[in-house]
């Protein structure tokens, strides 16, 4: 499937061919952090599938919870993380950030990894009280 995405100020645009079958939501500390939230959901694509349209992107490597060093590439301008791809020879998993997607409501999450570090509350969602907007606070 071929998708168009960008960062969040737009200075980074890209497209790319994903496999719809390959998406995860993954409870890793890392994607916890780089997130802000419970998790991440990520698309996993071949390195020649990712097509950098415009901008450039800043890369910072981090040795991940499975011990592998990871390449993670942000906008440089807004902080955006689009995606993290194994570094080293023969490496080839790439992990594109759905939300980066503009298509992204058709990358349904197939399964769930890193269950191990996951939040307590995160398999309970239903019960919390849900709002169409932003309720006033006041």
């Amino acid at each position: 499937m071929k998708v168009e995405g960008s960062c969040f100020c737009q200075s980074v645009r890209y497209e790319a061919i994903v496999d719809p079958e390959t998406v995860a939501i993954c409870h890793c500390t890392d994607c916890q952090t780089h997130s802000g939230t419970a998790y991440g959901v990520v698309v996993g694509i071949l390195e020649e599938g990712f097509h950098l349209l415009s901008g450039e992107l800043k890369i910072y490597e981090k040795v991940a919870d499975s011990g592998t060093v990871r390449a993670l590439a942000f906008c440089p301008d807004c902080g955006t993380r689009l995606y993290a791809k194994t570094v080293g020879e023969g490496s080839s998993f790439f992990g594109l950030r759905v939300g980066t997607v503009r298509q992204r409501d058709q990358l349904v999450p197939k399964r769930q990894v890193w269950c191990q570090s996951a939040q307590g509350w995160v398999h309970n969602l239903t019960d919390i009280p849900q709002h169409e907007k932003q309720p006033s606070l006041g």
